[in-house]
């Protein structure tokens, strides 16, 4: 096809360069005729009247072997003329013709091209729409296997953290109880000690009835001995009731932590899942 519209294109070339060059002949022939009759134009006029009967007779037949070259002169100029003028119709009806077999060459040539252009570009898509879809499946794939090991981690991380929180509650309770009891067991002896101090003073007094100065002075002994043994059960009691209560608040303090710490994981979890589920009804639709 384009072997063809390049020998067309030649062929347009090659008549309309013909037309340029008859139709510069013609015009040269117009302007030699042109010429000629300007020169015959200013010859003076020739009076042959002195002339015998032969010369006239000679310069007659010149004339007219003149007017006759003349007529072919003009006859042979208007033929060139004709013949350039059809040259050039001919000329300019094979350019058109050349012309429009190369447009419809080329309107064809593109037609085709565009055809197959369109052809390309739809099987393109049609790969790029399957591509699409398997990289969608397959994402959709990867996204619920990933909401299944989600899922799977989160039931036994709350597994693990119920299974600690539990632990650490009973944890908790044995320390309470052992604390409890210890506390139960210091306030027993503290009020065993204050009830045999109490004793000890009844006895006190009671020697003091008996004997004055030394009771007074085993009575201010056994009151000393009563007042060092009184501080040292009130001291020991605070001590262990400062104890229980700081492990109290220490044992508080770590199961609110953990708590904390559970709520926090659970909440973040089920956060980050519902994001997942929004970004998955995103994508598809």
């Amino acid at each position: 096809m384009d072997r063809r519209v390049t020998a067309l294109t030649a062929e347009r070339d090659g008549a309309l360069a013909e037309i340029a060059r008859l139709t510069g002949r013609a015009e040269e022939l117009h302007a030699e005729a042109a010429r000629l009759a300007e020169t015959v134009a200013a010859l003076p006029v020739q009076d042959y009247a002195e002339l015998g009967e032969r010369a006239q007779r000679i310069l007659a037949l010149a004339e007219s072997e003149a007017e006759a070259l003349e007529a072919e002169a003009l006859a042979a100029g208007q033929a060139l003329r004709d013949e350039a003028e059809a040259a050039g119709r001919a000329a300019g009806d094979a350019a058109r013709e050349a012309a429009e077999a190369v447009r419809a060459a080329a309107d064809r040539a593109a037609e085709e091209r565009v055809a197959a252009a369109v052809r390309e570009a739809e099987g393109l898509l049609a790969a790029a729409r399957q591509d699409a879809e398997g990289v969608r499946e397959a994402a959709a794939s990867a996204m619920a296997a990933t909401r299944d090991r989600t899922a799977s981690v989160l039931a036994h991380q709350k597994q693990e953290h119920a299974e600690r929180l539990k632990a650490a509650e009973a944890e908790m309770a044995a320390e309470e109880a052992a604390l409890e009891a210890r506390h139960t067991e210091l306030t027993e002896r503290a009020e065993a000690l204050l009830t045999e101090a109490g004793r000890h003073l009844a006895a006190t007094q009671e020697a003091a009835r008996h004997g004055q100065e030394d009771a007074e002075a085993r009575a201010a002994e056994l009151l000393a001995e009563a007042r060092v043994r009184e501080e040292r059960v009130v001291r020991e009691t605070e001590r262990i009731l400062r104890e229980h209560e700081e492990g109290r608040e220490e044992v508080q303090a770590h199961m609110a932590h953990v708590r904390s710490s559970l709520a926090a994981l659970t909440g973040r979890v089920t956060s980050n899942g519902d994001g997942n589920e929004g970004g998955n009804e995103a994508e598809g639709a």
